[in-house]
């Protein structure tokens, strides 16, 4: 429908490569069915949809844009029966909305292809369009047919050469990242590392050489070179035809290999200045900023937001729950929010809000959906998630909930996600919660507090509250967003953990843009560290809201790095090599997520004697690093696979 019915190409594939031999005969007409769609089961639609993808990718982001956000939908327009589970265990809208959307999708995909081929019938350039992703694809269909489908080669064809554009510096990792959501959304392979590829005894043919082989006979090429399809944002190419690439770029991306050389960067010798970058948008601020816009009032525009699963499932969750509109500018650079004036609703009949392992989400819409407003025969909503996300605790959350009236089931075992969540708004006034195993309980709390029916006095109990800071991070962007925290203290001007939050809603700021996260910027500053090289990293520094910006004065400058901080920027030296100090202990508590960086330098730490460390009988060493223990009941109990890991390497 969207793609070989348009075009008049009626070519056989050969040994040699594929449409080498044919003619072109353009249609008369094309009818197109969505009925005929029902008689497909579910991998042979994602086969198509891997081609509309592809054909909004190269030319229309706001088409791009619908694909990534109800993707559901599309899928259950053509499920028999409305309940019919789909690919990402969500469930499907009203049948007649779907088809519709799905009417949208086709055409849509229709009109570009046709567009294209009738400038360029015979592929002189602009045809070469509409073969992103089939150049790689093509080579790895040559070895997987019949066993792995067109789309799904084809799909997988796109994430590669999308990497070939980001190595060329055309195109960037936020790219990489939304087409890689939109694709596995409906059900595509995105890796040769696919299970449905690497179950194949043919897999072990998919060598860089034979891959590189097979490209060199692509109908595109000419001279020596391969030719790509290169994007360069969602919606738009590099150039209007497929481009010139260089085979060892090509050669690099399709290595599932890296060898890593000792000794020093080269592209941080030379200059005194170093390395200057940014790491993506922060994930903890990209979410709570999702939230406060979406409950707030008035259109938000967010810039450097991270691209990430667990933002894609805020949003789309949020969406489900008709809290937010959310469209993309720039090229998916600058995403606008029209909020909902913190009005939610429950979803679609019988669907429910899944959120993947996404943990953030999962605690902070526990808290929103006590706010959904109840329609006709829609009074509850169910928060679900993966097979991970249901053995993560949620209980204390839950607890505090249910005690201030909101009624709150569990599906399945106790403590944890699935969840039925009524719609009856939430009570406010004096709410107790237990704040010993996650900061996210406190903060989905606080978030919600201004739509409660009273004022709310939050009261944390049950010991020494987790990461305060990720509180206090909740705290100062609520008062960016119009909202204001007020922390109680005792006679003697001690903190108390007790906060008030009067009545109030949410404005959005016309403009939000949101910090780099300090825990990948532990990556590249460990880096500098080891090899004795300097790295700048630009919007993170001493004014942060985030616990892991303290990483480079609290770790690295006590084992030997010269760090430099402003407001806004992190500069890091590292010591000459071999000499990183090991250290004594660290609390890491402020800055939890960077304990992973912190046990690999202190891994490679070195073995001499500290001044002092000899008279004090300590060892030479050893670093101690405590106050981690909410990493086990993370994704995974990261303590133990660090542990498992390094063990590796003795």
């Amino acid at each position: 429908m969207v793609d070989s019915a348009v075009g008049g190409k009626t070519a056989v594939d050969t040994p040699h490569g594929k449409n080498f031999i044919g003619a072109f005969w353009q249609p008369s007409f094309i009818f197109v069915d969505l009925s005929f769609l029902e008689t497909l089961g579910n991998r042979e639609f994602a086969n198509g949809m891997a081609e509309v993808v592809k054909t909004a990718a190269i030319w229309k982001d706001d088409d791009f844009a619908l694909l990534e956000s109800r993707a559901n939908e599309i899928i259950s327009a053509v499920e028999s029966g409305s309940t019919k589970v789909n690919f990402t265990g969500r469930f499907a809208s009203t049948r007649t909305e779907a088809q519709s959307l799905l009417m949208t999708v086709v055409t849509g995909s229709i009109y570009v292809k046709s567009h294209i081929v009738t400038i360029d019938e015979r592929e002189t350039g602009l045809r070469n369009l509409v073969n992103f992703g089939h150049t790689i694809g093509h080579a790895i269909e040559a070895i997987l047919t019949p066993r792995i489908l067109h789309g799904e080669c084809v799909s997988v064809g796109m994430i590669l050469e999308a990497e070939v554009a980001r190595q060329k510096g055309v195109f960037s990792q936020v790219g990489v990242g939304r087409l890689t959501r939109a694709l596995k959304a409906y059900g595509l392979p995105v890796s040769l590392h696919d299970p449905r590829i690497t179950s194949l005894p043919v897999s072990k043919k998919l060598s860089v050489s034979t891959l590189m082989s097979l490209m060199k006979v692509d109908k595109k090429n000419s001279g020596p070179f391969i030719k790509v399809v290169l994007l360069s944002r969602i919606g738009k190419t590099h150039e209007e035809k497929a481009s010139s690439v260089e085979n060892p770029i090509i050669e690099k991306v399709l290595c599932d290999a890296v060898r890593v050389h000792s000794g020093i960067p080269r592209s941080m010798t030379g200059d005194k200045q170093g390395v200057v970058m940014s790491t993506p948008g922060s994930k903890s601020i990209s979410n709570r900023a999702l939230v406060l816009a979406a409950l707030g009032s008035g259109v938000c525009r967010m810039r450097n937001l991270l691209h990430s699963d667990d933002t894609a499932v805020m949003m789309a969750a949020l969406s489900d729950l008709k809290g937010a509109v959310f469209s993309w500018e720039d090229g998916g650079e600058t995403l606008v929010v029209q909020g909902g004036g913190g009005k939610m609703h429950p979803p679609a009949s019988g669907k429910h809000v899944y959120l993947g392992n996404a943990g953030t989400a999962a605690r902070f819409l526990t808290a929103v959906c006590t706010l959904v407003q109840p329609e006709a025969s829609r009074d509850h909503t169910v928060v679900t998630g993966n097979a991970r996300m249901k053995q993560r605790p949620i209980g204390p959350l839950v607890d505090a909930l249910r005690e201030n009236g909101s009624e709150i089931e569990y599906l399945e075992g106790s403590g944890c996600l699935p969840l039925r969540i009524a719609s009856k708004g939430l009570n406010g006034g004096h709410i107790k919660l237990a704040a010993s195993v996650s900061s996210q309980y406190v903060s989905a709390v606080l978030l919600c507090a201004p739509y409660a029916r009273e004022p709310v006095t939050l009261e944390l109990t049950g010991g020494q509250v987790i990461s305060q800071l990720y509180i206090d991070m909740t705290i100062a962007m609520m008062r960016e967003f119009g909202v204001q925290v007020v922390r109680e203290t005792d006679t003697n001007g001690t903190l108390l953990d007790v906060y008030k939050i009067s009545n109030g809603a949410y404005v959005n700021p016309a403009i939000y843009n949101v910090e780099s996260d300090a825990s990948s910027a532990t990556y590249p500053l460990a880096i500098a560290a080891i090899t004795g090289t300097t790295c700048t990293l630009t919007n993170i520094g001493s004014s942060s809201l985030q616990g892991d910006a303290r990483f480079a004065k609290e770790v690295l400058e006590p084992m030997g790095c010269i760090v430099n901080q402003t407001a806004t920027q992190t500069t890091v030296t590292g010591p000459p090599i071999g000499q990183l100090r090991a250290l004594h202990s660290v609390d890491m508590e402020p800055m939890t997520d960077a304990f992973l960086t912190a046990s690999v330098l202190a891994a490679v730490a070195t073995k001499e004697p500290l001044e002092g460390r000899r008279q004090a009988g300590l060892e030479s060493n050893v670093t101690r690093i405590y106050g981690i223990a909410n990493q086990r009941v993370k994704e995974c109990n990261r303590i133990q696979a660090m542990r498992d890991q390094l063990r590796r390497y003795p």
